[in-house]
C-alpha cells in the first residue's frame, strides 16, 4: 500500500481539526467545555454581599459551573477584575458597581473580551445621564418604600400617639436613584394614609452607613427640639439605627422612637436584645434571587443563548422581634448561631 505523499502535512491537519472540535462550543478535553462565570461587588465585607455570592455558589453547584467571587471597591479594581476573569477564562460576569456611571466602561472593557454582563443592584447609567440598556436585577424601590411608609403609620396610629407631638424623620441619600426611590416611596405613603407632609422632615446623609446617619440625625434634633415623637425612616437599615442612637443621646427610646429600616441582617442585633429599642421592624430584602437567579439568567444566556429579561425587580417582607428568625430561616439566611437560637 502506497502512503501519503508528505505525511507530517497529514498528521498535521488532523491535529488541527480535532482542536477545532475539542475546543467547539460545549466541549472540552474529553466532555463538556466549563463554562466559568464571575460575579463581582462592591462592598465584600457587607452580608448582604456575602449572601448573594453564597447563593451564586449554590446556583454553580445546581448546574455545574464555576463562580469566581470578587470584591471591587473601585473604578480600577472593577476594570482589572474584568481582565483577570477573561484570562482565567470567564465568558461572563454579574456585577454591583462601585460607581453607576462606570457603566460605559464596564461595557467597553467587556466586549473587549466578548463577555456578558448582569448589572445586580445598581443600575449602570450612561454618560447621557440615562440607564443602560444592560439586563439588571434590582429591588422594587419605591414599591418597598412604600409598604415602609405605611407600615409606620400603621404603628403610628396603634399606639394612639398625637399628631401634635410626632414628626417622621427620613434621612436620606439622593445621590443614588434606587436609594432615593425608598425615602420618596415611604414619604409619599405616610402622607397617603394621612400623615401631614410638613411633619416630614429630610437629613441627608454622607454615606449610607450608620456613623454618617447618626450625624444627620444629631443635625435633625437639634433643629427641632419640639418633637417629642419620632417616626424613623431611611435608605436601609444602617440609616435607621444610626438614626436610633442619635435619638437615644437626646433621651428618646423604643416609646418615643418607631424606627422602620430596610434590609434585614443588619436588623438582627437590635432584635435580639433582651429589651427592644427604637428600631421596631425592617423591610427585608432577600439576597436569594439577587445571587442565585441573576448567576442562573447569565448562565442560561451563556450556555443556551436564552437572553435574560432587560429589567426584574424584586420585593421585601416585613419583619420585627416576633417573627424574624422563622421568616429569615424560611429565606436561607440564618447563620449558625441564629439558627440555633430558633431550636431553643
Amino acid at each position: 500500500m502506497r502512503s501519503p505523499g508528505n505525511i507530517p502535512a497529514v498528521i498535521a491537519a488532523l491535529a488541527i481539526a480535532i482542536s477545532a472540535v475539542m475546543a467547539g462550543p460545549g466541549c472540552g478535553g474529553g466532555g463538556e467545555k466549563k463554562i466559568r462565570l464571575g460575579f463581582m461587588v462592591k462592598n465584600p465585607e457587607e452580608r448582604w454581599f456575602q449572601d448573594e455570592w453564597r447563593f451564586a455558589r449554590k446556583c454553580a453547584e445546581q448546574y455545574g459551573f464555576e463562580v469566581v467571587t470578587i470584591g471591587a471597591t473601585d473604578g480600577e479594581k472593577v476594570l482589572a477584575a474584568i481582565d483577570n476573569l477573561a484570562a482565567q477564562g470567564a465568558q461572563g460576569f454579574v456585577i454591583c458597581t462601585p460607581d453607576v456611571r462606570l457603566g460605559p466602561a464596564i461595557m467597553a472593557r467587556a466586549k473587549s473580551h466578548r463577555m456578558k454582563v448582569f448589572a445586580v443592584d445598581d443600575q449602570f447609567v450612561g454618560a447621557d445621564g440615562n440607564f443602560m440598556n444592560v439586563p439588571y436585577m434590582g429591588i422594587s424601590a419605591r414599591a418597598i418604600g412604600e409598604t415602609v411608609g405605611k407600615a409606620l403609620y400603621e404603628e403610628f396610629v396603634r399606639r394612639g400617639w398625637k399628631i401634635e407631638d410626632t414628626a417622621a424623620a427620613a434621612i436620606t441619600f439622593d445621590e443614588l436613584n434606587t436609594v432615593k426611590e425608598r425615602t420618596d416611596g415611604a414619604a409619599s405613603a405616610l402622607v397617603a394614609a394621612g400623615f401631614p407632609a410638613e411633619k416630614i422632615f429630610r437629613s441627608p446623609e454622607k454615606t449610607t452607613d450608620t456613623p454618617s446617619a447618626f450625624d444627620a440625625t444629631n443635625t435633625l434634633l437639634t433643629q427641632h427640639p419640639e418633637v417629642k415623637r419620632w417616626l424613623v425612616f431611611s435608605v436601609n437599615d444602617e440609616g435607621v439605627l444610626g438614626a436610633v442612637r442619635a435619638m437615644e443621646n437626646h433621651g428618646f427610646n423604643a416609646d418615643t422612637v418607631i424606627g422602620i429600616g430596610i434590609g434585614g441582617p443588619s436588623a438582627i442585633t437590635e432584635f435580639e436584645k433582651e429589651q427592644p429599642t427604637g428600631f421596631y421592624s425592617t423591610c427585608l430584602i432577600s439576597p436569594y434571587r439577587h445571587g442565585f437567579e441573576t448567576t442562573e439568567l447569565l448562565f442560561k444566556w451563556i450556555s443556551d443563548g436564552i437572553e435574560p429579561p432587560m429589567d426584574t425587580r424584586t420585593i421585601g417582607i416585613m419583619i420585627d422581634r416576633s417573627n424574624y428568625l422563622q421568616v429569615m430561616r424560611e429565606q436561607d439566611l440564618l447563620g449558625e448561631d441564629e439558627a440555633a437560637a430558633l431550636t431553643r
